[in-house]
């Protein structure tokens, strides 16, 4: 997500860096990733308790459940999913916009286009939202990333984006006029302004924060479970923070024994709190 401010006194190298950045997906890319590799091996580690656990957690796991810490980590926390949402939805549409996929110029069917690339995006976060946490977390999900992509077609209409791909040195896309002497109003240049400020504010400050919290909250990423576990000779009753299934029974983390374990006989545990959060540590 690129939060440029292109204008005329803008020298050609600082335009093409922007173009770039604008094509790479910015900052918000780079948050994005950063967030998907430190937070959920963060989770583990402190969840489990670090070091040589969260290293057998991982191999218990195996590499392709390794994601499950990430969305289990979203699915459990209602505000963390919808700041998630509000980015992703910008910065894919951003990203599409600077590649030329936003169809520009005049025309009743161009513009039909634009607000339904605009629109469908925000409306299936929504409705994920919704079917999750509730119709209110839908609602508000999808408001306010309709309202940040409407903000990225307000970008380019003042100029603070410059269009790029086919055509662009002809006519500026996502509904930017094609009149040289075009001067947006000030309530439009400050309307980019503001969204530029909140989408940088929610993709560098909020998401991160947020992810982080989640991380340190002291609740397992998946199910928790109290299992049969036999040891040899003797069998107990563990908790187990489940990591797969084997048959008819669970791989899981054991609680009680710090280890690894098998369990048989498995039933869920309502509360997925596993030690105190960070803060009350």
């Amino acid at each position: 997500m690129a939060e440029t401010g292109s204008n005329a006194n803008t020298g050609p190298d600082e335009e093409d860096a922007a173009r770039s950045a604008d094509r790479k997906g910015g900052p918000g890319h780079t948050v994005l990733l950063a967030v998907a590799l430190a937070v959920p091996v963060t989770k583990v580690a402190y969840t489990v308790g670090g070091g040589a656990a969260a290293r057998d957690v991982f191999i218990g796991m195996e590499p392709p459940n390794w994601p499950d810490v990430l969305i289990g980590m979203v699915l459990t926390d209602p505000l963390l999913a919808s700041v998630l949402a509000v980015v992703v939805s910008r910065v894919v549409f951003a990203l599409f916009a600077a590649r030329g996929a936003v169809p520009a110029g005049g025309g009743a069917l161009r513009a039909l286009q634009r607000a339904a690339l605009t629109v469908v995006n925000p409306v299936a976060m929504g409705v994920v939202d919704a079917c999750f946490f509730g119709p209110w977390w839908g609602l508000g999900t999808g408001l306010a990333a309709y309202a940040l992509r409407k903000g990225v077609v307000v970008e380019y209409r003042t100029g603070r984006r410059r269009p790029h791909g086919h055509g662009a040195d002809r006519r500026a896309t996502t509904g930017s006029h094609g009149d040289g002497g075009y001067r947006p109003s000030r309530g439009l240049r400050r309307a980019a302004a503001l969204e530029q400020w909140a989408a940088l504010g929610l993709t560098t400050l909020a998401l991160p924060v947020l992810a982080f919290v989640a991380a340190l909250d002291g609740q397992a990423w998946t199910s928790v479970v109290r299992c049969q576990v036999t040891d040899g000779a003797r069998t107990e009753s563990n908790r187990l923070i489940e990591l797969g299934r084997k048959g008819n029974g669970v791989v899981g983390w054991n609680l009680d024994t710090e280890e690894i374990s098998n369990g048989a006989g498995c039933t869920g545990e309502e509360s997925l709190y596993v030690r105190e959060p960070w803060w009350r540590d």
